[in-house]
């Protein structure tokens, strides 16, 4: 069993969740507006989520034809609460509301919960396009989990430790991503991969008119969209201790260096969105079977030497 965290690491954590989701929603349209050319993007971009969400929350909900509801919206409030759920073992600063010995082995857990969650939103809908995407994400999960399990081992191997709070400490003196920089990209891959986000969105692609959320409105879609920015914020999040250095620098306290380097992952994890293409699905999956596997394979090698040496 894991220590017991302070009450203010346990209350903190949704709080700054909720925080970065918001950013994350509101770093989404700043990008938005600065690649479609609006004047002043900064003016209005902040604001945007506050106004889709009420937006969708005064929408009416639909349903399909023979729809089940039920497993829908599991699979839609599911999304949110894996994010949670894995959220819980990354340190802010030097402490996290879990502190849990294995909390790379359930930060991987509860990630791969979201293939569920995914898949059943597509099927509960009844609706091709959206079967057609959750079935989109379960090859993109058997794409992408190899690939980023190896990038998590990595991390772990270079700290000889599953306790995020540890491998952030053994990085005092050099940040894993200085020397483990194939695990660090291959872990940036598959985070935009675990959140289906910018060139790896295919699974809500426009070609399939929104794929998994195409039938979702309302409290639903607010509620999925949440849960995709909250995916993606916590893979940010947890990039910090696996190879950032957690919350070490200079002057400032732990915790703010901690958001800072979330912070900046997070907007680079959100500007791919409006730069890169989205891949297909076989091209992304051969990518990842023919080069990142075997990269992240090498990367480990090269880390157990050091490490053994």
């Amino acid at each position: 069993m894991g220590e017991t965290s302070p009450l203010w690491a346990v209350i903190a954590l949704p709080v700054a969740l909720a925080l970065l989701v918001y950013a994350a929603a509101a770093l989404d349209a700043m990008f938005r507006m600065v690649t479609a050319g609006h004047g002043a993007p900064l003016r209005h971009a902040w604001d945007e989520p506050l106004r889709g969400t009420v937006r969708l929350l005064l929408q009416q909900r639909r349903a399909t034809l023979a729809s089940d509801r039920l497993l829908a919206r599991i699979g839609v409030i599911t999304l949110p609460v894996a994010a949670l759920l894995a959220a819980v073992v990354i340190p802010l600063g030097t402490v996290a509301a879990a502190q849990l010995p294995v909390g790379v082995v359930w930060f991987n857990a509860m990630e791969v919960a979201v293939w569920g969650a995914v898949w059943l939103t597509g099927w509960g809908t009844n609706s091709a396009y959206a079967l057609v995407g959750g079935y989109r994400f379960l090859a993109q999960g058997l794409a992408y989990e190899l690939p980023h399990m190896f990038a998590l081992i990595t991390a772990a191997l270079g700290a000889a430790s599953l306790d995020l709070t540890e491998v952030a400490a053994a990085q005092h003196d050099l940040w894993f991503a200085a020397w483990m920089p194939v695990a660090f990209v291959i872990y940036l891959i598959s985070a935009l991969a675990m959140a289906f986000w910018g060139p790896l969105a295919h699974p809500v692609s426009g070609d399939l008119a929104g794929g998994a959320a195409v039938e979702l409105s309302g409290v639903d879609r607010l509620v999925f969209a949440a849960g995709r920015y909250a995916l993606l914020v916590v893979a940010a999040a947890a990039a910090v201790p696996l190879f950032l250095g957690g919350g070490e620098g200079p002057l400032l306290p732990a915790p703010v260096w901690s958001l800072l380097k979330t912070l900046a992952v997070l907007a680079l994890l959100v500007w791919s969105a409006h730069r890169l293409p989205t891949l297909r699905m076989d091209r992304f999956v051969e990518f990842a079977w023919v080069v990142l596997i075997p990269a992240a394979l090498v990367q480990l090698l090269v880390v157990g030497i050091v490490v053994l040496d």
